[in-house]
C-alpha cells in the first residue's frame, strides 16, 4: 500500500472493511437532535473524519429532483413489509408478484352487455314470480314456487287470527329474500358481475332489492318493525359502499390522511425489528437495546444496515464478537459508525430500501411491449446489478443526471455510510448532483480552493504501472491511430523517463517536469544523466540505459513523445498548478483508497478546460479499475459513476470494464450519444456491461445499436386474409347481392393463419420514436447471470 492510501486508511480509523474493530472501539458520535433516519446527519467532532473542503467554496446548487421526497415510514415498519424473492430490478419492498401468464379477460362490451341482459332475466323471472305469470293452468298448481315454505309451515299460522301468523309473514319475507337470492346468485354467475365489480366496481346484487316493487311492501306490523329499520341500514350501508367503491373513497381517504398500509407485526423469534440474529448468538442484550432503539425511532435505515453489516463481519471473524458486543452496548444505534461519524444523508430524493440496497428509479409501464409480470412493478438499482457496470445513452435533458445518476449516487453514498461501499463520482463542476454535505471529500480540479490534489500515478509504485495508466489517460482516446492499434508505445515512453526521474528524486515528476522531459533533448535530460551516473551502480545503470533508448527514439519523425507532450501541455496550465502537485506540499488523493468506505465526489472544469477534463476522466478510470482489481479485501462493493463519459471509453477500458465483475465493483456510464466513443469501440461496449439503458430522444443509428445488443425474439401474428364468397345458387347470389346494396360491400370470408415469426425486441424506430419523454427502455444483468429482458420505465414514478 502507497503512502497515500496509508493516509487515508490512518484517517479512517482502526475500522476496516469486515465492519469490525480489531481493537479498542472507538468512541461513537453524539445523538443527534432528531432522529437519524428522519433528520439532518450528526457529526462527532471528537472522531477524525475524513478532510472536507475548507475555505469558502461556492456550493453547488442540486439539480431539481424528479419528484417530491417521500416521507419515509417508522424503521420497525419498514423492517416488518414483506421483501418476496423477485427477478432482477424489481422493487422488493412490498412487493405482490403477479401471475406469469396474463388471464384471458372478456371485453369490457361483452362483460357488460352480458351483465346487463343476465340483471334483466333476473328482473323479469322475480317480477313473472311475483306476479303470477308462472302459474296457474299450465302448470296446473298455484303458488308452485312457494310450496317448500308450506310444507315446512303448518297450515294453522297461515290464518290472519292465529297467534303464530306474525312470525309466518316473517318467514314468508325470509322465503322471498332466499328465492331472491338464489336468482341473484344464478344470473350474477351467468352475467360474470363479480369481475364486473373487480374491473369496474359497479354494484353486484344487492343493487337488486333497489327494486321498488319488492322494499315497499316490508311489512310494517308489531316486532317486524325493527326488522325494517335493520333492513333499510343494511341497504343505505351498501349503497354507501357502492358509492365508495366507484368514486374510490379508501384512496382518498389515505391520501388526506398521508398514512400508508402498516405491515403487520411479525412474531418476535422472526421479527426483524427485534434482532433475532443477535438473539439466536446469545447476545440478549445487545439485540433488546437496539430494539428498544427501533420502537422508539432513534435507530435508522442506516444504522440498521451498517449494524447488520459489522454482525455480518462478527460471523466471519467470530474473534471480533467481544468487541462488536461491547461497541452495542456502550453506543446502541450510533456503533460501529462510519469513520466520518455522519449516520445519514441530509436529504434524500429517491426511495431507497438499505436492507435490500435497493433505490427504485421508476415503473414498469403497463404496456404490452413489457412482460405481463412485469408491468406497473417498481424498477430498481442494487449493488448486484451495478457490479455487471450500467450504460445509459440519451440526449441533454432526456433525465440522466436527475433520474439516474442522482439517485444512484445517493444510494451509493447511503451504502458508504453504512460501511458496505465505496463511490467516487466524476461530474462537471456545478453539476451538482448531490450536495457538498452528502461526501466525505470534494475534489475540485483547477479549483483553488480544493484541499486535496489529484494523485496523476494513481498511488503506483511501479513506473510500468503509473505509465501505463498515465498513457491510456493522454492517447487513449487516438489508440486506433497509434502505431501498433494501441497505447504501448506511449506506456513505454512515459516509463522510460519517470523510472529513473523516480530513482533519483524518489519521487513521481510533477506535470511541468514531465513536459520538459518529453520535449526532447533539455537540460532536465542532461541534469537526470548526470545524477544516474554520479549515483552509480546496477540499479543506476539500468536506469540509464531507459534514458539512452529513450534519447534515441526521441531522434525519430514518428516519436510519441511529440504527442505525449502535446497532450501533457493540456495540463501543464496555471490553473491545474496546485491540482497535481507530487513534491509532497499538498494533501494527494488516490483511487487506492476506495479499500475504504469513502464518499468522493471530483468536480471537473469541463467549461473551460474540456480536453483536460476528458484526460482526467480518462485517468480516473483506467486507475479505478487498477485499483479495484488489486485490492486485497473486496467486500465493499466500489462503483465509479461519470455522468459524463464523452470520449472517456477507450480499448483498454472496455476490458477493465468486463473485469470490474469479478472484483465486487462496477461503473456507471451516461453518454449523450455513442458518437462519442470511437466507432469500433460501440459494440464491444455494449457487450462489456450488463445494464444498458436508453433513453427518450435517442438518435436511430444508436437505437440500431442497441437493437443489435437486445437482439430478437420469438412472437406470435395473426394473417387475416378476406376472399370474396362466389356462389352459383340462386337465392344465395340473391342474398349476397342484397347484402352488397346495403353494405356496399361484397361478401368475403376471413382466413386466420397463426405463425411464430422472430423480431427484435425493441427496433432502432421504436427506440428513437416510441419512447415517451420521461422514459427509458431498461435492461438488467446481475453478477450471477440473472437477467431481465429490456422493459419500458417510467422514471417519473
Amino acid at each position: 500500500m502507497d503512502r497515500d492510501a496509508r493516509a487515508e486508511k490512518d484517517s479512517a480509523g482502526p475500522y476496516d472493511a469486515h465492519g469490525g474493530y480489531p481493537g479498542a472501539v472507538p468512541a461513537p458520535p453524539p445523538m443527534p437532535a432528531r432522529p437519524p433516519g428522519r433528520g439532518p446527519a450528526a457529526q462527532d467532532p471528537g472522531r477524525p473524519a475524513v478532510p472536507r473542503p475548507s475555505g469558502p467554496p461556492t456550493p453547488a446548487v442540486p439539480a431539481v429532483p424528479g419528484h417530491a421526497p417521500v416521507t419515509r415510514p417508522a424503521v420497525a415498519d419498514w423492517l416488518r413489509t414483506p421483501r418476496p424473492a423477485a427477478e432482477p430490478g424489481i422493487w422488493r419492498l412490498g412487493h405482490v408478484p403477479r401471475p406469469d401468464e396474463e388471464p384471458d379477460l372478456v371485453p369490457g362490451r361483452q362483460l357488460l352487455s352480458g351483465a346487463l341482459i343476465a340483471f334483466l332475466v333476473g328482473w323479469l323471472l322475480w317480477s313473472l314470480l311475483w306476479n303470477g305469470f308462472l302459474e296457474g293452468w299450465w302448470i296446473f298448481i298455484t303458488d308452485w314456487w312457494e310450496l317448500p315454505m308450506e310444507w315446512l309451515v303448518p297450515d294453522a299460522w297461515t290464518t290472519p287470527g292465529h297467534a303464530r301468523f306474525e312470525l309466518y309473514v316473517g318467514i314468508t319475507y325470509l322465503y322471498y329474500g332466499l328465492v331472491i337470492a338464489g336468482i341473484a346468485v344464478g344470473m350474477g354467475r351467468v352475467g360474470n358481475w363479480a369481475e364486473v365489480w373487480e374491473r369496474y366496481g359497479v354494484p353486484l346484487w344487492p343493487l337488486f332489492f333497489v327494486v321498488p316493487g319488492v322494499w315497499r311492501e316490508m311489512p310494517r306490523i308489531s316486532w317486524l318493525t325493527w326488522v325494517s329499520t335493520l333492513y333499510y341500514i343494511l341497504l343505505v350501508v351498501t349503497l354507501v359502499a357502492v358509492v365508495g367503491r366507484i368514486g374510490t373513497w379508501p384512496a382518498v381517504r389515505r391520501k388526506l390522511a398521508g398514512a400508508q398500509p402498516q405491515p403487520s407485526a411479525a412474531e418476535p423469534r422472526h421479527d426483524p425489528a427485534g434482532w433475532p440474529e443477535l438473539r439466536a448468538a446469545g447476545l440478549g442484550d445487545a439485540a433488546e437495546k437496539l430494539t428498544l432503539a427501533v420502537e422508539g425511532g432513534t435507530l435508522g435505515d442506516v444504522d440498521y444496515a451498517r449494524i447488520r453489516r459489522a454482525w455480518q463481519g462478527v460471523s466471519a471473524r467470530p474473534d471480533r464478537l467481544a468487541a462488536f458486543t461491547e461497541t452495542v452496548r456502550a453506543h446502541g444505534p450510533a456503533a460501529c459508525a462510519h469513520p466520518s461519524g455522519v449516520r445519514d444523508l441530509p436529504v434524500r430524493s429517491a426511495l431507497h430500501d438499505l436492507a435490500t440496497g435497493q433505490v427504485r428509479i421508476g415503473t414498469a409501464v403497463d404496456t404490452p411491449r413489457n412482460p405481463y409480470p412485469r408491468r406497473t412493478t417498481g424498477v430498481a438499482l442494487d449493488p448486484g446489478l451495478l457490479g455487471t457496470s450500467l450504460l445509459a445513452v440519451g440526449p441533454s435533458g432526456s433525465g440522466k443526471s436527475v433520474r439516474l445518476i442522482r439517485p444512484v449516487v445517493e444510494s451509493l453514498c447511503l451504502h458508504a455510510l453504512a460501511n458496505r461501499a465505496a463511490v467516487v463520482a466524476v461530474t462537471a463542476y456545478g453539476s451538482g448532483i448531490a450536495p457538498d454535505e452528502a461526501f466525505d471529500l470534494v475534489i475540485g480540479v483547477g479549483r483553488p480552493e480544493s484541499t486535496h490534489d489529484l494523485d496523476l500515478y494513481g498511488g503506483a509504485d511501479d513506473p510500468d504501472e503509473a505509465a501505463r495508466t498515465l498513457a491510456e489517460a493522454l492517447v487513449g482516446d487516438l489508440a486506433a491511430t497509434l502505431p501498433g492499434g494501441d497505447s504501448r508505445r506511449a506506456a513505454t515512453a512515459l516509463a522510460q523517463l519517470i523510472g529513473p526521474f523516480r530513482s533519483v528524486h524518489d519521487r513521481f515528476p510533477a506535470v511541468p517536469e514531465l513536459r520538459e522531459l518529453l520535449g526532447g533533448p533539455s537540460g532536465a535530460l542532461v541534469a537526470l544523466r548526470t545524477a544516474l551516473e554520479a549515483r552509480g551502480g546496477p540499479a543506476a545503470a539500468a536506469q540509464l540505459r531507459e534514458l539512452a533508448a529513450r534519447e534515441r527514439q526521441s531522434e525519430r519523425a514518428d516519436d510519441i513523445g511529440v504527442l505525449l507532450a502535446e497532450r501533457v501541455a493540456f495540463l501543464d496550465r496555471p490553473a491545474f498548478a496546485d491540482s497535481f502537485r507530487t513534491d509532497g506540499t499538498g494533501r494527494q488523493f488516490s483511487l487506492r483508497a476506495v479499500e475504504h468506505p469513502l464518499r468522493v465526489r471530483i468536480d471537473l472544469p469541463e467549461r473551460g478546460h474540456a480536453e483536460a477534463s476528458r484526460i482526467v476522466a480518462r485517468l480516473l478510470l483506467a486507475q479505478f479499475a487498477e485499483a479495484a482489481s488489486a485490492r486485497s479485501d473486496r467486500s465493499l462493493f466500489a462503483a465509479l459513476v461519470l455522468d459524463d463519459a464523452t470520449y472517456t471509453v477507450t480499448a483498454d477500458s472496455v476490458r477493465a470494464v468486463q473485469r470490474l465483475r469479478s472484483a465486487n465493483a462496477g461503473v456507471v456510464l451516461a453518454l449523450r450519444t455513442l458518437e462519442d466513443v470511437p466507432e469500433p469501440l460501440r459494440g464491444p461496449l455494449l457487450g462489456a456491461v450488463g445494464c444498458r439503458m436508453a433513453f427518450s430522444g435517442l438518435a436511430p443509428w444508436d437505437g440500431n445499436r442497441f437493437a443489435e445488443a437486445w437482439g430478437t425474439e420469438w412472437v406470435q401474428t395473426r394473417d387475416v386474409t378476406n376472399r370474396q364468397i362466389i356462389s352459383d345458387e340462386p337465392l344465395t347470389k340473391a342474398l349476397h347481392m342484397m347484402r352488397r346494396l346495403v353494405t356496399g360491400r361484397a361478401a368475403t370470408a376471413e382466413a386466420i393463419t397463426v405463425r411464430e415469426v422472430e423480431r427484435a425486441r425493441w427496433s432502432a424506430s421504436d427506440l428513437a420514436h416510441k419512447v415517451p419523454a420521461g422514459h427509458a427502455v431498461l435492461s438488467l444483468t446481475t453478477v450471477g447471470g440473472d437477467h431481465a429482458p429490456p422493459l419500458l420505465v417510467d422514471l417519473r414514478t
